[in-house]
This record gives structure tokens, sequence and C-alpha cells, in this order.
């Protein structure tokens, strides 16, 4: 008798997962995102080792954009200790964005400042 899984790796085990994520803390998801977002945009803005070969400042906007809401309704739940350097991080982004534009958006519609207001470096 063969197994019809033979050769194949194992199922997930999606009960084990849904327990393991369920003991991390809000906060630490949060924080984990806010940095996954960072990064991406980091790259898309061309300031990674690769530099321009990653730029995309179309999809930078929608990252920061995206991040700009995530610390704008979470600085409440997470506390300034968290919130702090994620609005840091966010605005460095911001003022990256507007000088790598080539047009650069006016103040207060730049990527993000509808959640954070106008950013002046």
């Amino acid at each position: 008798m063969s197994d019809a899984n033979a050769g194949q790796p194992p199922a997930p085990d999606f009960d084990r997962m849904t327990r393991d994520i369920a003991d991390v803390p809000a906060v630490e998801v949060i924080t984990t995102v806010a940095v996954h977002l960072m990064s991406a945009a980091a790259v898309n803005l061309g300031l990674a080792e690769e530099g321009p070969q990653h730029k995309d400042l179309d999809e930078a906007r929608k990252l920061i954009n995206a991040l700009a809401g995530l610390v704008t309704a979470s600085a409440t739940e997470i506390s300034s200790f968290h919130a702090a350097p994620l609005r840091d991080g966010l605005k460095s982004l911001q003022l990256a964005f507007r000088e790598a534009s080539v047009v650069p958006d006016e103040p207060g519609q730049g990527p993000g400042e509808k959640f954070t207001g106008p950013v002046f470096g």
C-alpha cells in the first residue's frame, strides 16, 4: 500500500498556528506590521542598498498611506513608548518621499498626510 502524500511536506498545523498567534500581544503584531510597511516603503523610495533599481514612488505612496493609517489609528492603543518611534519613522519616510519626488506634493497632500497633517522638515 502506497502513501498518497509520500515525498510531500506535511500539511501545516493550523490549530497550532492559531494558538501561537493568539499568544502574541497586539502591540507586537501592530509594531511588526508597521516595521514591514516601513521597510517596504523605504525600498520603494530607493533607500535600499540597490537604490534606484527598486524605486517606485506609486508603491511607496500606498505603503506610506497604509503606515500612516495604522500608526494614527493605533497610537492611543499601543502607548507613546511604542508609537513615538513609529511616528518618527513615518515622518522620515514622508520627508524622503517629498525629496524623491520630481514634483513634490503640496503640504498636506503627500502620502499619509491626510492622517498626520502636513509634514515639514
